[in-house]
């Protein structure tokens, strides 16, 4: 049985399913998907805190499915502009994961992760799926990755 790790960049996954599709990601479909007939080793949802009641029940179903929840705080600046993201608290983990599952899948197009998912394919020899809507998935990220799933039907909640 393969081993797995599973990391998802919420905030990526929400924002762009949302925009190309008009709905959400079906986190319990991805689940079944992604640890069909594997061990999972870790998962991690990294998602930012807003404290609003219905931000805390959609963790509370991540944390149900199998998924420890990670936040980090959102940052208002006085421009007007936001901050809260996880790229480098996912990299970390990533590193740590690598060296102990033969697959390691990561929900999110931040073409960002183009250079962790080659580092990780050449220092630990492990497969490394991706996940993410197409057409707002940086094509270097799809081209690191050993197999690349685009989100669509099967992976959204239908309204």
């Amino acid at each position: 049985m393969q081993k797995v790790a599973i990391f998802v960049d919420v905030q990526n996954i929400y924002y762009t399913t949302r925009q190309t599709f008009g709905c959400n990601f079906d986190y319990n479909a991805f689940w079944a998907k992604v640890t069909d007939g594997r061990e999972v080793v870790q998962a991690v949802a990294y998602a930012i805190e807003r404290g609003d009641e219905k931000q805390r029940q959609f963790q509370n179903i991540l944390k149900a499915i199998g998924f420890d929840v990670k936040l980090k705080p959102f940052i208002q600046r006085s421009d007007g502009s936001a901050k809260g993201d996880w790229d480098v608290g996912i990299t970390i983990d990533v590193m740590r994961a690598a060296p102990q599952v033969d697959v390691l899948v990561l929900a999110s197009g931040d073409g960002d992760f183009d250079l962790l998912i080659n580092r990780i394919r050449l220092d630990f020899d492990v497969e490394a799926e991706v996940y993410g809507v197409e057409k707002l998935t940086a094509i270097s990220l799809i081209h690191a990755a050993s197999r690349y799933v685009a989100i669509e039907d099967k992976l959204l909640l239908k309204k």
